[in-house]
């Protein structure tokens, strides 16, 4: 599992810029706006940021991994209700879809290396 790192790093790096993305970008505030979902916009910013923190620190602890893997997994699989519900195309749907199942995919593995 030598790649194993590798993809927790990629995407603890990739959540922090979309978090960071997430509160600052016009474009992601106008994407907010037309889910519905304005109000909720900072909130998804933060825990996008601190997800992505916590995949990075999951390099040490296992804990915080499956916890912020399935956080995120969780995250991003309203992320694709919200793309569904507001019929968007796949081409904008898969980003949300990839990041739910190769975080659901890092939780899962976190959790099984915890109880083995």
């Amino acid at each position: 599992m030598s790649w194993f790192p590798a993809l927790e790093l990629w995407l603890g790096v990739a959540f922090l810029l979309f978090g960071i993305s997430c509160l600052r970008s016009p474009l992601m505030a106008r994407e907010f706006e037309r889910f519905g979902m304005a109000r909720f916009r900072v909130l998804a910013g933060v825990l996008e940021i601190a997800g992505g923190i916590g995949l990075i620190a999951g390099l040490w602890s296992l804990h915080l991994l499956a916890a912020s893997a399935f956080g995120l997994s969780a995250l991003m699989l309203f992320a694709v209700g919200l793309r569904i519900r507001s019929r968007d195309g796949i081409w904008l749907t898969l980003p949300a879809i990839a990041l739910s199942l190769l975080t659901a995919y890092v939780a899962l593995a976190a959790w099984g290396r915890l109880t083995a």
